[in-house]
């Protein structure tokens, strides 16, 4: 069993930084990929960022290139995301989502809340 537990969300302004967190614990020695996932209110949860765990390759949503950075540490099984330039637009829940041993998990969630 794996778990992931996020944190980091908060209240920012628009124009502020803000990083996440997301930790894995549990039957880790099998990352894939991990990423982050966000769903505001009455819309569907959809993508943001992803990172190869071996690789350290990354793929980004067209509405925050530029703006957010996906990280990982390795030892730690942890994946990190650094938002800059953040817009009201990026209000949500931000999801944690892992890829381990041929299992999809998701954490419980983070809210993020920008402020115009």
């Amino acid at each position: 069993q794996v778990e992931l537990v996020e944190s980091g969300g908060g209240l920012v302004q628009a124009g502020g930084s803000l990083r996440l967190s997301c930790a894995a614990s549990g039957r880790t020695f099998s990352v894939y990929f991990m990423g982050w996932y966000r769903q505001a209110p009455g819309k569907e949860r959809e993508f943001v960022a992803t990172i190869n765990w071996s690789s350290g390759s990354t793929s980004y949503a067209d509405s925050v290139k530029g703006r957010f950075t996906i990280s990982r540490d390795n030892a730690k099984d942890t994946v990190y995301l650094q938002m800059n330039s953040l817009k009201p637009e990026d209000t949500a829940v931000y999801f944690c989502r892992g890829r381990i041993g041929g299992y999809v998990y998701w954490g419980q969630g983070t809210q993020v809340t920008v402020s115009s």
